[in-house]
Parts: C-alpha cells; sequence; structure tokens
C-alpha cells in the first residue's frame, strides 16, 4: 500500500515531469532570438576565386535562414591583412563578419607589425570549405612519385627550383614544406600570383609548384604537367590516379587551402552559436556540397571551439615552416 508521504512525492514528480520533457525545446536566448534586425556585412579578404564563390553562396541562403541580407564586401589586398584589419576594428555585435583564409593565422609569422591579433581580436565561428594541394613537376623532371623526386633533389642539390604565388604565399609555403621535411637544397622562385607561377611551369622555366587541385586537373590531364601527390588525406575523384602524400610515405606533407568565417572579438556566444549553426546547416545541405563539388571545393564544418583549436595548430605549423625557411617579407 503506498504512504501518504510516497503518494505526495509520485503527484510531484509527475507535475514536473513534463516540465523537464520539455526543457530541450526552450527558445534560444533573447540575444539570438532578436539577431540578426538588420543587415550583415560580410567582409570578404580575397574578391576571386574560392571566397568570391563562397561568399555569393553565403548572400544568396543565408538571406533566407538569417531573414536579413548578407552583403558582401570585397576588400581584398596585402595577403588578406586589410580585410581582417578592417573586422578586427568592428563593433562585437555581429553584424561584421570575416571571410578568410588560412592567411589571418600565417600573416603574423610574416608581417611582424600587424595592427591585430588573430587569436585576440577575433571569434572563430566556423571553417566552411577546404581545397586541397597537389605537388606538380614539369614533365621534363624525371622524377615520377615524391620519393624520385627527394633522390634527385639530394643528388643535384641546388640544382632544382620551384615557382610559388610570391614570399610567404600558400603556393611558397607548401613547397618550404616539402623542403624542410627532406631536407633538400631547393631554389625558390617568387611570381606576382599563383596563376603566373603555373605558367611558368608551363613554359619550362620552374621545375616544381605546390598549387591548387582546381587549378592544374586541365593540365594534368592533358599531360602538360605531371601530379606527383595530393598534399592530403585523401585522393581527389577528379585525379584518382595520384596517389596522397601518405600514401606517397610523407605523412606529415599536408597542405589544405581553407576558409573560414570570424566575427569581432566579444560578440555574445549565443550570436556565435546562432552563426555557427546556420553555416553547418547550409554548408552540409546537399544542393550546397553539390555545387561545391563542381570547383573542387569541400565542406568542412566545425563548431567553434573545433575551430579555434584548428586554426592554433595551423598557426603554430606554419610559425615552424616560416621559420625554418628565413622567410621575411618587406612591409
Amino acid at each position: 500500500m503506498v504512504s501518504g508521504a510516497l503518494r505526495k512525492r509520485l503527484w510531484l514528480a509527475l507535475l514536473v515531469l513534463p516540465g523537464l520533457l520539455v526543457l530541450p525545446a526552450l527558445p534560444l536566448p533573447a540575444a539570438a532570438q532578436k539577431y540578426p534586425e538588420r543587415s550583415i556585412r560580410l567582409v570578404v579578404a580575397f574578391p576571386t576565386g574560392a571566397p568570391y564563390i563562397l561568399a555569393l553562396l553565403m548572400s544568396e541562403k543565408l538571406r533566407d535562414s538569417l531573414g536579413q541580407p548578407v552583403v558582401p564586401d570585397f576588400r581584398g589586398g596585402a595577403g588578406g591583412t586589410i580585410a581582417s584589419e578592417l573586422v578586427a576594428k568592428a563593433p562585437a555585435d555581429g553584424y561584421t563578419l570575416l571571410l578568410t583564409s588560412a592567411t589571418i593565422v600565417i600573416s603574423p609569422s610574416l608581417f611582424p607589425k600587424l595592427a591585430y591579433d588573430p587569436f585576440r581580436d577575433f571569434a572563430p565561428i566556423t571553417r566552411i570549405a577546404t581545397v586541397p594541394n597537389v605537388l606538380i613537376v614539369h614533365p621534363s623532371v624525371p622524377a615520377k612519385n615524391l620519393t624520385e623526386l627527394v633522390k634527385l633533389a639530394k643528388a643535384h642539390p641546388g640544382k632544382l627550383n620551384f615557382g610559388s604565388g610570391g614570399v610567404g604565399s600558400g603556393s611558397q609555403l607548401g613547397s618550404e614544406l616539402f623542403k624542410t621535411l627532406n631536407k633538400l637544397n631547393l631554389v625558390h622562385v617568387p611570381y606576382k600570383g599563383a596563376a603566373l607561377a603555373l605558367s611558368a611551369m608551363l613554359g619550362g622555366e620552374v621545375d616544381m609548384v605546390t598549387s591548387t587541385v582546381p587549378a592544374t586537373i586541365p593540365l594534368v590531364n592533358a599531360g602538360r604537367i605531371r601530379a606527383l601527390a595530393v598534399m592530403a588525406p585523401k585522393r581527389v575523384a577528379a585525379l584518382p590516379q595520384v596517389p596522397t602524400t601518405a600514401e606517397a610515405g610523407m605523412p606529415e606533407l599536408v597542405v589544405i587551402t581553407w576558409y573560414g568565417l570570424f566575427a569581432p572579438a566579444g560578440v555574445k556566444p549565443d550570436i556565435i552559436g546562432r552563426l555557427n549553426a546556420e553555416m553547418v546547416k547550409l554548408m552540409n545541405a546537399p544542393a550546397t556540397k553539390s555545387t561545391l563539388a563542381k570547383v573542387e571545393l569541400d565542406a568542412a564544418t566545425s563548431t567553434p571551439a573545433e575551430f579555434a583549436k584548428f586554426v592554433r595548430a595551423e598557426s603554430e605549423k606554419w610559425a615552424r615552416v616560416i621559420k625554418d625557411a628565413n622567410i621575411r617579407v618587406q612591409q
């Protein structure tokens, strides 16, 4: 027989339980509920290529989910530092965001007099997308794989060279990583842009280039250049015959170009959470992935905490490469 005290406790449990069951469906905090109440300015650090495509995609799709326009503001120049400085000094209200690349964490190692700190002045929201790089050589280079290229370079120190899009560019850093990991003596030949470096290789001016996969696919398939390895954990569908660097015996040789979304430091966590949730939903939608696949971009989202950890690791990785290669950029 149930005692009066136990009966009372059971009734209390029945009264409280429905409330507990609906707790997960409680509304978002007030700031996230109201946000956004006006248009959002999306400052884009690079006006061409993948950032341009991503900015247009975000401006179109986020307007529907957020209920306000997302207006791209293309502020290219100085390796992304112009856009980064602008957003670092913007109000921390969630209405000015930054779409940029790994340059945000590489620049401090190249430019000691930056007007911002990538970790102090920004709140990471999410990584957005990635594109793998590939190590390519001119057909005249006799090496058919990475092992043969290393042997060739060691047999002829200082004879082989590599082109890049300029001092401190991603294309230089990728080749410098290959160089330092294998303790090679290779000559750097900088150009004013990655496209010019690729053209120089086609003309036989340089032996080797690190390039993004989309820029190389037609040239590899036409036999005008030779791809030795994809510098990523998995093979690329458009270049199925090209092994990864891990398969080639160099698992540390990973060079992935990535793009991410940041806000000024101090933006409320619930607003960061709202933006993160909308971006994760957008980037992982089948239609988005299909669109990105056509330009060899991979959707790659993360939580704010995961993204913060990732950018810290990227900063440390490339700082070591820059130090080992003694790369200096004039300001």
